[in-house]
């Protein structure tokens, strides 16, 4: 990573920080949204973007890692230790179940991953004196100060979004990307090139467990209570999917972009088409998607492009 973009992340993070000091308690609670949704499509692109892999395995990670941390904290951990035990926990479980199924392609990974969602939401419903099963687990709220609940839970979704963001940079420019890369070209190709495809696998799989993991305990502490319909729903696999493909797989910035850009559809359109407003944003975002395959910062690449041969043929 270049010193100057690593001081500019650092700069735009100090200066999100001063923002929740400023502004009402929706605006701090929509900004929190949109950190969360950043880091979980960056979660996704390290394996789905970069590598190639179509993991539905999102909600599973994040499900796991809110359980784990509501549990520890329901125990009397801190809320950051707890936060770290989930993590740790999502981490393991991933290197694990990527262990398992990544030696699975296409369409046979992509079914394995989204039904582990499904087996560890019937664990939890079943283990109801450690999770509360059905009934959900309730988190202690760490202060009534709505004020001061906002802006710790706004600064905590920003820092997972920068260690989010500073990982995908940091994979993007090394030899593990490389290798990704590769893989998402030609595997067969890269076996025979000596590359460890199945270790860069479990690793970028493993590493966006985590990040998800993290996310779902943030979230469990941030909205005090959690289920298992909840933590463990589908659209936490396929929102992200559509946020990454929205601002373009692959990329570094194109995660966020694609979550900022889906949250304000998902906002406009809730607002005004309340009664139908999932059928009316599939349909914008399934457009955009046909419209815009390589994501919306294609169009700024496009545009520069065409503005550069302009200017060439005017000079000629």
């Amino acid at each position: 990573m270049k010193h100057t973009t690593f001081l500019l992340i650092v700069a735009c993070f100090l200066v999100l920080l001063l923002v929740p000091f400023g502004v009402g308690n929706y605006s701090v609670r929509l900004a929190t949204t949109v950190f969360l949704y950043s880091a979980l499509a960056l979660s996704w692109n390290l394996i789905g973007g970069v590598a190639g892999y179509p993991s539905f395995a999102t909600s599973a990670f994040f499900g796991l890692g809110a359980y784990t941390a509501g549990i520890a904290q329901h125990h009397g951990v801190p809320m950051v230790g707890a936060w770290i035990i989930g993590m740790i926990g999502c981490g393991i479980f991933s290197v694990g179940f990527g262990a398992a199924i990544l030696r699975l392609k296409g369409h046979y990974f992509a079914v394995a991953s989204l039904i582990v969602a499904d087996v560890l939401r019937e664990i939890i419903n079943t283990s109801t004196s450690v999770t509360g099963g059905g009934r959900g687990l309730n988190i202690q709220v760490f202060t009534s100060n709505p004020d001061l609940f906002g802006q710790i839970f706004y600064s905590a979704m920003l820092s997972l979004l920068i260690i989010a963001l500073l990982c995908t940079i940091w994979v993007s420019n090394s030899k593990t990307g490389f290798a990704l890369r590769c893989i998402q070209q030609n595997e067969d190709a890269s076996n025979v090139l000596g590359i460890n495809t199945t270790g860069y696998k479990i690793f970028a799989f493993a590493l966006s467990g985590c990040i998800a993991g993290t996310a779902g305990a943030i979230y469990g502490s941030w909205v005090s209570y959690i289920d298992p319909t909840d933590a463990f729903d589908i659209l936490i696999s396929v929102k992200p999917i559509i946020m990454t493909l929205l601002g373009g797989p692959g990329t570094i910035f194109g995660p966020i972009v694609g979550a900022v850009a889906f949250l304000m559809f998902e906002e406009v359109v809730w607002r005004n088409f309340m009664t139908i407003h999932e059928g009316v944003l599939g349909l914008i975002v399934v457009g955009l998607i046909l419209f815009l395959p390589k994501g919306i910062l294609q169009v700024g690449r496009t545009r520069s492009r065409a503005w550069s041969y302009m200017r060439a043929w005017i000079a000629k």
